[in-house]
């Protein structure tokens, strides 16, 4: 299923994106999509035998603003330098361990609105990044557990960077990942049973319509199934959690000099297999 959330912002409304591209009005069916639900099997059960059997309402989509498909996020947990090519154009060693660092949930937006270069901004940078969301409480996930398991669903996650902030500005990686606006998610929240391997989906990112990104998952270093293992034995992840699993090659921040770091007035596209596809236009803070 494709699940979504459409409408002004901090009032977006549940829907479903039906096999013919029709927008489906959920509000009859389920208060919206979060972590509640998708740990719900008998309510996504309801969700999924209504848009079987016809039922749902159409929804008019034109005007209307998609929001980030998922509601009351709990936490994001993200995994830096988690691609092989990334590494080498970042002239990073490939790390022993997931490289683990946190977005707040306020930096969520939905992935057409506006993204916000920040006051004192010179090294704005893109990354187009599979995201992962959870499905049910990951504790201490075992050797012999399939750690997809735990996973509800994936989306498009744009994990905007201030490459300065991050890196030169006191040597946490905080300060340039949590800007206002920098984590456009969606537009859908793919159920897991749709995507089948997460390791085989490309990723694609476009700057004023020239290509930036061309990766696959197949190039991370860590795997989803590893990384919800990994993390899961430092944190517990709840259903609603977002994991944001690393960017392919092609960043500003892995170009020659001069770099083309983002300005106000630049557009953004950007794509995964299956997930759908976000467009931001940049704007100063």
């Amino acid at each position: 299923m494709k699940l979504l959330r459409v409408g002004t912002a901090g009032a977006e409304r549940p829907a479903l994106l039906d096999a013919e591209g029709v927008l489906r009005d959920l509000t009859g069916i389920v208060d919206d999509i979060d972590g509640a639900l998708l740990a719900d099997d008998a309510a996504l059960g309801r969700v999924r035998a209504a848009a079987d059997a016809g039922e749902l309402p159409a929804l008019d989509a034109t005007g209307l603003r998609i929001g980030p498909p998922l509601g009351r996020i709990g936490k994001i947990v993200c995994i830096g330098l988690n691609y092989h090519d990334h590494a080498r154009e970042t002239g990073a060693e490939p790390p022993a361990e997931p490289v683990v660092f946190f977005k707040a949930p306020d930096t969520v937006v939905g992935p057409n609105d506006t993204v916000l270069v920040p006051r004192g901004s010179v090294k704005t940078d893109w990354e187009v990044e599979l995201a992962v969301v959870i499905g049910r409480t990951a504790r201490y996930v075992a050797d012999d557990e399939d750690p997809l398991a735990y996973v509800a669903g994936y989306a498009v996650a744009h994990d905007v960077s201030e490459r300065e902030f991050q890196i030169e500005r006191g040597g946490t990686w905080d300060k340039g990942k949590n800007c206002e606006t920098f984590n456009p998610l969606g537009p859908w929240l793919v159920t897991a049973d749709e995507v089948g391997d997460p390791q085989d989906l490309s990723l694609k990112l476009w700057v004023n319509g020239e290509p930036k990104q061309d990766g696959t998952t197949a190039e991370q270093i860590f795997s989803v199934a590893e990384v919800v293992r990994y993390v899961s034995r430092f944190m517990v992840l709840y259903p609603g959690d977002v994991i944001n699993t690393g960017t392919p090659a092609g960043v500003a921040l892995g170009a020659p000099e001069p770099k083309p770091f983002l300005r106000a007035g630049d557009v953004v596209e950007l794509e995964i297999d299956g997930l759908g596809r976000q467009r931001q236009e940049f704007k100063n803070a």
